[in-house]
């Protein structure tokens, strides 16, 4: 069987993620996308990273502002999820479509309103891969909520239904 990208995606597609926006705060406005390429890499030093496709504006904001934040998702925020997944989105018109709203860390950084849980991070590094680059960051701050997390799998939005017993 020959590999191709259409069964790499498939095949990747089978792993079950949460789902984050990650924001940025570029002259006073919420920049952000939909990322499910997100883990933990360490406890001491506490750091996450996240992947980035070069094509994205995200990218170059990261780049520019080396702070930045990930909102984990609860399941009623997939409107949120959808708006910042739309290469054409546009800022300004996040709260009026999918109901994505903002307030600000000490820092400045955008945290949405909501969110299951929220990392503020601070840019360590950053390694090319491919078509994307892998943004390695510290976790300088964590806000967390209770409830259930939006997840995705098989290319479609799914919540949790039940726990599996011991």
């Amino acid at each position: 069987m020959a590999l191709n990208s259409s069964e790499f995606r498939k095949a990747m597609g089978a792993f079950a993620t949460g789902v984050t926006i990650i924001t940025v705060d570029l002259e006073g406005e919420v920049h952000g996308m939909t990322a499910n390429a997100f883990t933990s890499v360490s406890l001491d030093p506490m750091l996450v990273l996240v992947c980035v496709d070069h094509s994205t504006r995200t990218h170059a904001h990261l780049h520019t502002k080396k702070r930045f934040g990930i909102n984990v998702l609860c399941e009623d925020q997939r409107a949120i999820s959808e708006y910042y997944a739309r290469p054409e989105r546009t800022h300004e018109h996040a709260e009026a479509e999918a109901g994505a709203r903002f307030e600000r860390t000490r820092h400045g950084t955008p945290v949405l309103q909501g969110a299951l849980a929220y990392l503020e991070c601070r840019l360590e590094s950053v390694q090319e891969a491919g078509d994307h680059s892998i943004f390695i960051a510290e976790v300088e701050d964590v806000v967390l909520l209770d409830g259930d997390p939006l997840l995705f799998f098989r290319g479609r939005y799914r919540k949790v239904e039940a726990e599996v017993g011991n």
